[in-house]
């Protein structure tokens, strides 16, 4: 679209720019460099005897024998009866922050897939065996997931199970708060803290219906660090919506909840923003394209599209100027802009990926940093979920997510060790230093350096 998406929201790359009980430790996945279990390596060749046709003429059978090569039938079954456990394994990748502070904190972003989704949509999960699509597994395996990654705060999407969930949150050390989905929906986002290491200051509930933006929600919180009170910073969680056909809602809702974000930024003085949760747009956005059907990206990632294609990647919120074209009506635009005669999409609040931030390996990230995938299942293999953050804050290390091989060789998500057909986005952030202290640290550095 003419808009191009939301310049407030362009990566600035600092370049330039497993099953115990919940609380145990989790013992550590083995790797296996094998594709397959060896069980499933095809046999060499076995040799048969058969008993040959009875001749009339002749008083005794005749034997023949033969060899031929065997088949394990099991190679024919879906990938996802394979066994993928000992590959689904996640390292952090980090990064050297010289105007990092000791104040560290990690955030998770996480859409656990509501089971209302998972029964309703059975289609999306015809590789999945039946048992790995029941809540009482998949919230055992959620939890204990992050439990293994203990982040300090927690952005999930589609919850559907708040109260049950919240029950086994509690129990491992977090309180959260809820909010739900306006209209027949029974799922909203939920966000889960440490109250032994963030004070809550103040939050908000934002219902889009009320502004003309469907029924999706978000929410707003404002921290506090409880040993250091002049740490704060405003979380935010958002699961944007889903129709890949209105663009300009999407485009909405996110610049919505950015400027209630600014605002209590402000509020608090000037604390540092996180933004969390599933975009529902991926990094593959043509905003060439201006057409708002168009725009989330979503429909290019069809996983025989994604497989069968190499093309480079955009980030879905990187700003190219120009005008909507006339297939933009004015309430289109004014639902996308927050004005019928603004044509760009802008906001002051600059944010930055994480994950475009912190580079990763070839085989999880795209050109510009950001995943490959973070959700896959029989129609979609993409990158829709994001963390994004403002000034004050850095981040010093992330969650790299999976290889494309071995989310394919799953079948499709969730699968035996992931409880959602999304990949929880986890990253540490540490406060900025400040201008007094990056000058004794650069006072630190010239004076050893002198010495030396």
């Amino acid at each position: 679209m003419g808009c191009d998406a939301c310049s407030w929201l362009r990566p600035r790359v600092p370049i330039t720019l497993a099953t115990p009980t919940l609380g145990q430790p989790l013992p550590k996945p083995i790797f296996s460099s094998s594709s397959f279990p060896s069980s499933f390596k095809r046999a060499t060749a076995i040799s048969c005897s058969m008993a040959g046709p009875t001749n009339s003429s002749s008083s005794s059978s005749s034997t023949r024998s033969y060899s031929r090569r065997w088949y394990n039938p099991i190679r024919r079954q879906p990938p996802s009866s394979y066994d993928t456990s000992s590959e689904i394994l996640r390292h952090w990748v980090e990064v050297q922050q010289p105007l990092a502070s000791q104040d560290r904190f990690t955030v998770a972003s996480y859409n656990i897939l509501g089971e209302r989704n998972a029964s309703k949509h059975k289609d999306l999960y015809i590789n999945v065996p039946s048992d790995y699509l029941r809540w009482a597994y998949r919230k055992r395996v959620l939890c204990e997931e992050l439990m293994g990654w203990n982040p300090d705060i927690i952005c999930m999407q589609e919850v559907d199970k708040y109260f049950d969930l919240r029950n086994t949150m509690e129990k491992a050390g977090y309180v959260g708060s809820y909010k739900r989905r306006t209209g027949g929906n029974v799922d909203g986002c939920a966000t889960f803290w440490k109250p032994d290491k963030f004070r809550l200051l103040e939050r908000e509930g934002i219902e889009f219906k009320g502004f003309g933006l469907r029924d999706n929600v978000a929410q707003l919180s404002v921290f506090e660090i409880c040993r250091v009170e002049s740490r704060r910073l405003v979380v935010g969680n958002i699961h944007v919506l889903y129709n890949p056909s209105r663009g300009e809602v999407k485009l909405g809702q996110i610049r919505f909840l950015s400027t209630r974000a600014q605002m209590l930024s402000n509020r608090w003085g000037n604390v540092p923003v996180v933004l969390g949760g599933d975009f529902n747009s991926t990094p593959q956005l043509d905003i060439k394209l201006y057409n708002r059907k168009e725009l989330s990206g979503q429909r290019s990632c069809h996983p025989s599209q994604v497989l069968g294609l190499n093309r480079e990647s955009r980030s879905p919120f990187t700003i190219m100027d120009g005008f909507f074209n006339d297939c933009w009506t004015d309430k289109e635009v004014r639902v996308a802009t927050g004005s019928a005669d603004s044509h760009l999409v802008e906001h002051p609040l600059k944010l930055s990926s994480s994950y475009a931030t912190v580079k990763g390996s070839t085989n999880t990230r795209d050109l510009n940093g950001e995943p490959l995938a973070t959700s896959y299942h029989s129609k979609f293999l993409g990158t829709v979920d994001y963390l994004w953050y403002s000034e004050g804050i850095l981040p010093t290390r992330v969650l790299d997510t999976l290889p494309i091989d071995i989310l394919r060789r799953t079948g499709g998500l969730p699968c035996k060790k992931l409880g959602s057909d999304h990949l929880a986005l986890v990253t540490e952030f540490a406060f900025s230093k400040s201008a007094k202290d990056t000058i004794l640290t650069m006072s630190a550095v010239s004076d050893g350096a002198i010495s030396a």
